[in-house]
């Protein structure tokens, strides 16, 4: 079977390893996805155990075409009856940049009656459009001339783990504090620490690295449990593997923030996500605090600035560079935002710089290492 695992843009290398670690085959890496090769234990388990994917793609179908009607033709030529029944409800998501299309809903359109007419004419009934809750979510892509078909496996994106309900002002994306904690290398014999940890996501990431929980322990739903195909025992067993692999980590984490009503709700995510025992939450000033371990790992992701003036963000950064260079020395630091301006004022030389996405906004990752005493010292 071919599999799209989609992510966030600049993830992508950090998934395709995730993806062969889990076991997939024929890994490529593409824009903000990552095409692979495996069976349905391996459609089921990349769903409960890759913390870096936002969903999961079966390929059903691919072709080309060079008219309207033959997206039509196409989508009559796929075995639908392997995938549902005519009494089952489906909806219909167009990815498109083609010069076929104008409008980008009317190849759903098309496809729509494909799918319809297949079943018309082979059992006299038709599935109907649901496009709030439909049991099957079928994905039409296409790129130019290039037409992909396939079911979406998660529909509920796999960014919502299900331990957050609760979330302070602008959270971060769990598949994004995911993915910049594996990125930056950190290792659990290190010390964690967020000192913006707003709802906690970072340090709960961290958590569940630590600890090998699967992200996919707290989800209640996945669109292959609603597939004509899907297998009960095959999925129980491979959440049965992924959590036998759990353990209780002697890992440091801590999180903090400046709002004791955000530690407050910080706290009730981690207790819900079951890391109490591993994640310390407290409300505490960044400029306060002090490292507790000379290879200790800092992660920040402070407001960009979007509700706060100019002069206080500026001073704010320029607070983070003054308290890492004297109070972390030996550390690593790692910090996103979108606002490159106000990181001239923190005064400090990123060795490494990624760009993300938080949402829609383009931000930069940028590492900082912190040297005990002057920059010679620190390498000898």
């Amino acid at each position: 079977m071919r599999f799209v695992a989609k992510t966030l843009y600049g993830l992508e290398k950090v998934l395709s390893e995730e993806l062969i670690s889990l076991g997939a085959g024929e890994v490529q890496i593409a824009n903000r996805a990552v095409l692979f090769e495996g069976d349905m234990s391996l459609l089921y388990r990349v769903n409960y155990a890759a913390r870096t994917a936002l969903s999961v793609l079966l390929v059903i179908a691919d072709f080309r075409i060079r008219s309207k009607d033959d997206l039509y033709k196409g989508g009559s030529k796929i075995n639908w009856d392997r995938y549902m029944d005519p009494d089952d409800t489906f909806s219909i998501v167009p990815v498109i940049n083609s010069p076929h299309f104008g409008h980008t809903g009317y190849p759903g359109l098309i496809l729509k009656d494909s799918v319809a007419d297949y079943f018309r004419n082979k059992t006299g009934r038709r599935p109907s459009v649901d496009n709030s809750n439909p049991r099957v979510l079928i994905n039409l892509h296409i790129s130019n001339d290039t037409v992909t078909i396939s079911l979406d496996s998660s529909v509920v994106p796999l960014f919502k783990r299900g331990y957050r309900q609760d979330q302070s002002v602008a959270p971060l994306n769990e598949v994004l504090a995911a993915g910049i904690i594996l990125l930056s290398g950190w290792k659990v014999s290190a010390t964690l620490i967020d000192p913006m940890c707003g709802s906690g996501t970072i340090p709960i990431e961290a958590g569940l690295i630590a600890c090998r929980i699967p992200p996919g322990k707290f989800r209640q739903f996945y669109g292959f449990e609603r597939w004509k195909n899907f297998d009960e025992d095959l999925y129980e067993k491979i959440k049965y593997d992924c959590n036998s692999l759990i353990i209780r980590s002697a890992v440091k984490i801590f999180g903090s923030d400046i709002s004791e009503q955000t530690i407050q709700v910080a706290k009730a995510n981690v207790a819900r996500a079951g890391l109490n025992d591993v994640i310390f939450i407290e409300t505490s000033d960044f400029k306060d605090l002090r490292s507790t371990d000379d290879i200790g790992y800092v992660f920040l992701n402070p407001p960009y600035g979007q509700r706060i003036q100019p002069e206080e963000i500026d001073n704010l950064y320029s607070m983070i560079g003054t308290t890492l260079k004297h109070n972390f020395p030996g550390n690593t630091a790692w910090l996103i935002t979108s606002n490159k301006e106000s990181l001239k004022h923190i005064g400090l030389k990123p060795k490494e710089k990624h760009i993300l996405f938080n949402g829609a906004l383009e931000c930069v990752l940028l590492k900082y290492e912190m040297y005990q005493g002057t920059k010679k010292q620190g390498r000898l």
